[in-house]
């Protein structure tokens, strides 16, 4: 038999399995085999909007996203194999972490979806660290439900559920009120211990808001915390139809629990184990640190979650990363054009990123921050992309373009920085992936340099959270007893490969060293510009 014919007649016998994952720019289906390839996928663009303040996406985006990339997957499906998909084996589902989604009783959403994004809850956000002695960020569940209690909005009495988007998805599928551990570590804070949320801090909230008398306790809002492995519910018939508006996607489909993004980037990278680690450069850049232990001292910069299995994490995330490193390549490309040279995107990306590391270590006295938004690891409220240099730096290409990739990881380093330097965490090895590494050896050999950790690569590692959110899946529904995630992706997905790895050079750890205390330095530049330039 032809491989086509093997896939086949597993699609057709509903042994594929299915992770979809909403980002911010993009919803994604893939379909993987029972070697956990990827075989058929189909996705959707889609943007958040500014509605009063608020950035959300409506039901209808959602709606109309998740069915357009899962008609666009069974195209796929049947353009390669000439097969009608109508059975699979299990489904996960998995989105941006955190945010505010409310429903009354019936089901009603009661104000529009507010997402991570919307940083709109610092006072919530900053009593609540207080209460509980453990870093609450604005962008987390609970900040944003006790901002809507600050504020006095007139929805909170009628509170009957609270979840994030992957927990909605889920929910309206399989009639199930759940949410996977590490999604739901950005919710409230996960006791380590039980695997289930604080106990001590769900007391705690309950008691601060007491005085308002809401018909609810914090318990009885918030989804049922499961574990990977366990199953989260199956697809009812109305959540088939849901889906599959073609109606041939029979119903009684097993689904694991479903998870965030952040959940799904450590699977796919095979960074579940403790000191293991990866990064996720793109638009915004964080790092997932696996820990052997608690921290000793409560960090605003670091958010701590879990991983799909429950394990703590260190996460360190930061919102600005490569876009104003892509708006300076588009220049480059202008100025191509202009001379009448047609620019393939992929070799100037490479030329110029190459081009870096003939630079000097410490970017020759050049300095840049490419903050399209503020960035609360370096206490900025908004961003102003800015380049600035003296009149001794040394000003050429390389310089520009090693400065301009620094920077993206300038924030993250600050925040790791915290981790390896104060915390002294250790960590064996990190796994990057996301746009920053696609060329080869240059995002690689840079973080490796800021966080003076070897860095490795995997060819995987571009298929990202959709994939690795039907890795999870495929857990839930072939591991052996007893097999925990990490053996079950080290041992049957990855099979021992462990990337390209690179180790630190000693001389470009001290660049960046010295170009990271130029970059602190200037910070208050950065808070000028913001409030002079409008």
């Amino acid at each position: 038999m032809s491989s086509n014919e093997q896939i086949k007649a597993v699609i057709e016998s509903g042994k594929a399995v299915l992770g979809l994952e909403f980002g911010s720019t993009r919803i994604k289906a893939v379909l993987i085999d029972e070697d956990h390839n990827p075989i058929a996928s189909g996705d959707h663009e889609w943007e958040n909007r500014l509605d009063n303040g608020i950035w959300t996406y409506t039901l209808d985006d959602i709606w109309t996203g998740l069915r357009d990339s899962y008609r666009k997957m069974t195209e796929d499906v049947n353009a390669k194999y000439g097969v009608k998909l109508t059975k699979i084996g299990a489904i996960g589902f998995s989105a941006m972490m955190h945010g505010y989604m409310a429903f009354d009783k019936e089901g009603n959403l009661l104000v529009p979806f507010r997402t991570w994004r919307n940083n709109t809850t610092g006072p919530a956000a900053e009593a609540l660290t207080e209460l509980f002695q453990y870093n609450i960020p604005e962008r987390w569940s609970i900040a944003h439900l006790y901002q809507a209690i600050l504020n006095g909005e007139e929805h909170v009495k009628d509170i009957d559920y609270i979840t994030t988007l992957a927990g909605y998805i889920h929910w309206q599928l399989t009639g199930e009120k759940v949410l996977g551990v590490g999604d739901a570590s950005g919710m409230f804070p996960i006791d380590m211990e039980t695997g289930n949320y604080d106990a001590a801090m769900v007391q705690k909230f309950d008691e601060l808001i007491a005085d308002k008398k809401f018909p609810w306790t914090l318990t009885e809002i918030l989804p049922v915390v499961k574990t990977a492995g366990e199953e989260a519910g199956t697809l009812t018939a109305e959540g088939a139809k849901l889906l599959d508006e073609s109606g041939a996607l029979e119903a009684g489909v097993p689904l694991c629990p479903p998870e965030g993004d952040a959940g799904t980037g450590m699977a796919a990278t095979n960074s579940v184990a403790r000191r293991t680690g990866n990064v996720s450069a793109g638009t915004s850049i964080f790092a997932m640190i696996v820990l052997e232990h608690a921290l000793q001292k409560v960090h605003k910069e670091i958010d701590m979650v879990t991983t799909p299995d429950g394990s703590l994490v260190g996460m360190v995330h930061a919102n600005n990363c490569t876009s104003d490193l892509n708006a300076w390549v588009g220049i480059f490309r202008e100025f191509a054009e202009s001379f009448g040279i047609d620019v393939d995107m992929n070799k100037l990306f490479g030329t110029l990123y190459n081009k870096a590391l003939e630079g000097d270590v410490d970017c020759g006295g050049l300095l840049s921050y490419g903050y399209l938004s503020g960035e609360n690891i370096t206490g900025v409220e908004e961003g102003r992309p800015m380049f600035v240099r003296t009149p001794k730096s040394n000003f050429n290409l390389a310089n520009f373009m090693r400065a301009n990739l620094s920077t993206a990881l300038g924030a993250l380093k600050v925040g790791m920085d915290i981790l390896l330097k104060e915390e002294n965490v250790a960590i064996d090895t990190i796994m990057g992936h996301g746009g920053l590494f696609k060329t080869k050896g240059v995002g690689q050999k840079l973080l490796a340099a800021a966080i003076d950790t070897p860095v490795s690569v995997m060819k995987t590692a571009g298929e990202g959270g959709p994939w690795g959110m039907a890795l999870l899946a495929s857990y839930m529904l072939h591991k052996a007893e007893g097999e925990s995630l990490g053996d079950f992706l080290g041992n049957r997905v990855f099979h021992g490969d462990t990337g390209e790895s690179m180790s630190p050079d000693a001389e470009d750890v001290k660049g960046f060293e010295t170009f990271i205390e130029r970059y602190k330095a200037g910070i208050e530049i950065e808070k000028a510009a913001g409030v002079h330039l409008n």
